[in-house]
């Protein structure tokens, strides 16, 4: 281990935090196992890790993992044991595909970021988390939503930067989904369905960038109750 990183080390072992943010790595040190116990939050974002090593299956106690802009490809299945992990943040890497499984044991999860990769399917996994509160998928190559996401227990989705080009009917049916972020997307004026102005939670539209102009979706059905719940929840925070 590098002198420099020899305070951080220590002083996680104290206080249950480690931040190696931006020092080159493309490995972390062996004697980063030994705080397995000890830690809480990792940060190790604005490295060149190409990979997670084995070692964080141990950090059970984790409670917030940040790995934005690495070169990470791949999310190794054995995050899996991080059960009591409520924050987890991966944008900017490269990753393509979630392991099967993976998010099934993240019971306590309340936000997931993985903006900036190259997922192409949207993890229906996460619509079985009951604690979790905001989903940032923006910037990556999402082009369909599976209906399973009535079951989706989100207060906030981003979608910004995709290439979805409909939503689901069920989209509509999430019981706590306040905010919907679709912008510059490929979705027509039909994609966005009178139930999801009308009878959605959804309280914050953004659609800026699709195929339609907003005075189009100023003239659908529904639209004056889904700004009746606009105002009022704007009203919630002047």
């Amino acid at each position: 281990m590098g002198n420099s990183l020899a305070p951080q080390i220590e002083n996680a072992k104290k206080t249950g935090v480690c931040s190696l943010n931006g020092k080159g790595l493309k490995e972390l040190p062996p004697e980063f196992s030994r705080l397995s116990k000890a830690l809480r939050t990792v940060d190790v974002s604005n490295n060149k890790l190409h990979e997670l090593p084995s070692m964080f299956s141990q950090f059970t106690n984790l409670k917030s993992l940040t790995v934005n802009n690495n070169r990470l490809e791949t999310i190794p299945s054995f995050l899996a044991n991080l059960t009591k992990l409520e924050m987890l943040s991966l944008s900017g890497n490269r990753i393509s595909a979630i392991p099967d499984g993976l998010f099934s044991k993240l019971k306590n999860l309340t936000s997931l970021v993985m903006c900036n990769n190259r997922l192409g399917k949207f993890p229906v996994e996460i619509c079985n988390l009951q604690k979790l509160d905001a989903v940032d998928l923006s910037g990556n190559h999402i082009d369909n939503i599976p209906d399973s996401l009535g079951s989706f227990q989100a207060i906030e989705l981003n979608l910004n930067q995709n290439k979805l080009s409909s939503l689901p009917s069920s989209l509509s049916n999430c019981p706590r989904l306040k905010v919907l972020r679709i912008e510059e997307n490929c979705l027509g004026i039909d994609a966005i369905s009178t139930d999801l102005l009308k009878s959605s939670q959804i309280a914050l539209l953004a659609v800026d960038g699709n195929l339609f102009q907003l005075r189009e979706l100023r003239d659908k059905d529904g639209y004056d109750s889904y700004m009746e719940r606009y105002t009022a929840t704007k009203k919630k925070f002047i």
